[in-house]
């Protein structure tokens, strides 16, 4: 239920209580402390992904220095973190900064619209069990909702589940009372989730017999250290800020570093990853089926295996790998297209997520509904035609929270640079004296990409309707390059058809940012 005190208007609501929109209500409050904002969470509680997920193991697949916040060292010995200690860091930045009071729980946005005549979006929003529709209304709309379904994963359309006498599991609906111990377990999946799971899953105090993990195909895995001992040292001679602010730089110039020379120059970073999985398994080990995938590096993220987990799972018998394709499920397990069948207790569908831009709200301006794969993203954060509306959409390449700082830093800009100039609209526009090729969002073959490449935006070819995907040139873009750009329309509060003084009939016309 709304507090029925509770302002209904805002200067800016946020959308979704995760990484990104905690770290939207701390730039809010450095950089526009004039600002009111609110919170909007359709869950019951913050944290987004890291509350949703509850399968054993779950934890960051990139290092904390960079999936933390800028602004909020990680401080932790571990720089690869279980989701219970991601939840907590969450939690101490949203009372450290007072964000939990700013949030409404239990407000899931259903659709949003725009009024050019009043420079605001009107936000419909159900409130708790009962779905109680309630109205808010703001100046700026930031969606911060994450970038899939959370009320159910993907799963493919298995021939034959219903003859399968055991129990299947998808990892985004994790039961709390799923007995393992002792089962046979047979993973479909091989990305982070898979690789994630199958260590867990024998390693706990309650392990199971064995873990078999199917793949269609296999990916890049690459093992890591879960600590990090030169940032522990580092941190122990120098402050902490300072100490965060260079590990931070180290993970992301290797980061860099890795992923441009596996996109210009695949063949040596193909070899030098498959052959630490050589390494890991020993000579006799089947690498080239199980391990070699049939892309180059980074045309999908790389698996991370700390502490080499997985691997070691594998050494010790309690873990295999299987890559063949699926023909049906049977009453005892799978039957592969090779006519091999594997028996399981408990099967779990690690295949994915469904994909969805702005935590799958309608949307229209001025009445128009908004498709958003027929926009093409500013700066991959808003869009043509689109005013004072931003998403928060991390790297496919690296952490997730590098790009989000970013982006609520720029919003934040964006929005004093509209108070400074005495406007109160802004809206990119795509040029109209060239064309701008549009091209897919993101260049990324993974299949949740693939399947959702006709409900996503485009990029263009060029300037800011390129996404990046670089965190050191967005820096540049994003931290210090111009608000008014050729691109921006900054516009007053002005009736369709008519002058905001006079009444006079006449077309809409900017206002100089300059």
């Amino acid at each position: 239920m709304a507090r029925e005190d509770a302002p209904q208007h805002f200067d800016v609501i946020v959308v979704g209580a995760g990484i990104s929109g905690i770290g939207a209500g701390y730039y809010l409050q450095k950089n526009c402390p004039q600002k009111s904002y609110a919170i909007l969470e359709g869950r019951e509680n913050f944290g987004g992904t890291w509350d949703l997920f509850r399968y054993p193991g779950i934890r960051s697949d990139s290092d904390m220095f960079t999936l933390g916040y800028a602004f909020k060292p990680w401080t932790e010995q571990k720089a690869i973190a279980d989701g219970p200690s991601i939840m907590n860091y969450l939690d101490e930045t949203a009372t450290q900064y007072g964000i939990h009071e700013k949030i409404r729980y239990r407000h899931m946005v259903r659709h949003a619209s725009w009024s050019t005549e009043e420079a605001q979006w009107t936000v419909d929003v159900e409130i708790g069990e009962d779905k109680q529709p309630e109205r808010y209304t703001c100046n700026f709309l930031f969606m911060c909702s994450g970038y899939y379904r959370y009320e159910a994963g993907y799963t493919p359309d298995f021939k034959g589940t219903d003859r399968f006498q055991g129990q299947i599991v998808h990892p985004q609906l994790w039961p709390e009372d799923l007995a393992y111990e002792g089962k046979r377990v047979i993973v479909i999946g091989s990305g982070a989730t898979a690789v994630t799971l199958v260590p867990a899953l024998v390693d706990s105090d309650t392990p199971a017999e064995h873990v078999t993990m199917l793949q269609r195909s296999p990916t890049y895995m690459v093992s890591r250290p879960a600590s990090d001992k030169f940032a522990n040292r580092l941190r122990k001679i120098l402050p902490s800020k300072m100490a965060y602010a260079i590990i931070r730089w180290k993970h992301v110039l290797l980061q860099q570093l890795i992923f441009r020379r596996a996109r210009t120059k695949p063949a040596p970073i193909k070899e030098f990853l498959i052959k630490q999985v050589r390494e890991e398994l020993g000579p006799d080990y089947d690498v080239e089926t199980h391990f070699t995938p049939s892309y180059n590096p980074w045309e999908q993220r790389l698996c991370l295996v700390p502490d080499s987990d997985f691997f070691n799972a594998i050494k010790r018998g309690k873990a295999s790998v299987a890559t063949d394709h699926i023909d049906t499920f049977t009453e005892k397990g799978i039957l592969l297209k090779s006519g091999e069948e594997l028996e399981a207790d408990i099967i779990v569908t690690a295949t994915g997520l469904e994909l969805q831009m702005a935590g799958g709200i309608s949307a229209e301006v001025d009445g128009e509904p908004v498709n958003m794969a027929e926009h093409v993203s500013y700066k991959a954060m808003m869009f043509d035609d689109v005013p004072n509306f931003a998403i928060s959409f991390g790297y496919t390449n690296a952490s997730w929270t590098l790009r989000a700082d970013l982006t609520c830093d720029y919003v934040c800009r964006l929005i004093n640079h509209m108070d400074a100039t005495g406007t109160e609209i802004a809206t990119p526009r795509l040029p109209k004296d060239e064309e701008i090729a549009r091209l897919p969002w993101v260049d990324f073959s993974s299949g949740y990409f693939q399947r959702a490449a006709d409900k996503l935006p485009k990029q263009g070819d060029r300037g800011v309707w390129k996404n990046l995907q670089n965190y050191p040139k967005d820096i540049f873009a994003l931290k210090y390059g111009k608000i008014a750009d050729e691109a921006m329309e900054f516009t007053k509060r002005h009736p369709v058809g008519q002058t905001a003084r006079t009444g006079e009939e006449e077309e809409p016309q900017a206002v100089a940012a300059e």
